[in-house]
């Protein structure tokens, strides 16, 4: 069965709006070999819109992009996606949407031979760890207070709390620290 990794960076106060946050080269280098080893990027329609076609575009033109920025295009757009979205109309060539139920594509999706699933963003992970369905973690806490912005798990109500096992940890070269947490 293949996992589900919730991958995600935050500031130290838990803020994870991309925009309170500038990750560095090391900090790119430690989510391309992430993304280069996955199989399948499951996102929700927010998410979805702020990648697609961000990356793919950089990607195919990467004229005075850096290396880390090239270097993530090319392992991102490489990748098939889901988007789970009842409001987007569609897609590039390497995404699908789904209209149906999260749990039931995802535990399709698992049982699916590859390699592991890839998930960010806030609202559809936010989804799968309530139903239980993310295997893995993998925070990357940035050195910075936003002070503001949008918190993982704001209005979610888990229905048990879990404890999970830190199965790695680096401190990267930014000061910023990735985390890598198992659930029992």
């Amino acid at each position: 069965m293949r996992k589900l990794i919730y991958a995600i960076n935050m500031t130290l106060d838990g803020c994870c709006d991309h925009t309170k946050m500038v990750p560095d080269e090391d900090d790119f280098e430690y989510h391309i070999r992430l993304v280069r080893d996955a199989d399948l990027f499951v996102y929700g329609r927010k998410t979805y819109q702020l990648m697609v076609p961000y990356w793919p575009d950089i990607a195919k033109n990467p004229f005075g992009e850096t290396k880390a920025d090239v270097d993530f295009a090319q392992a991102f757009d490489s990748k098939n996606k889901v988007v789970f979205s009842r409001s987007l109309e569609g897609t590039d060539e390497k995404s699908r949407i789904v209209r149906t139920n999260l749990k039931d594509e995802i535990l399709k999706l698992k049982q699916e031979p590859g390699n592991y699933i890839l998930t960010g963003g806030v609202s559809i992970p936010a989804q799968l760890i309530e139903l239980g369905l993310v295997d893995e973690f993998r925070f990357v806490v940035v050195p910075t207070l936003a002070g503001e912005g949008r918190r993982l798990l704001d209005g979610v109500s888990l229905q048990e709390q879990f404890r999970l096992k830190l199965a790695e940890s680096k401190i990267l070269k930014s000061g910023s620290v990735a985390l890598r947490y198992l659930k029992p």
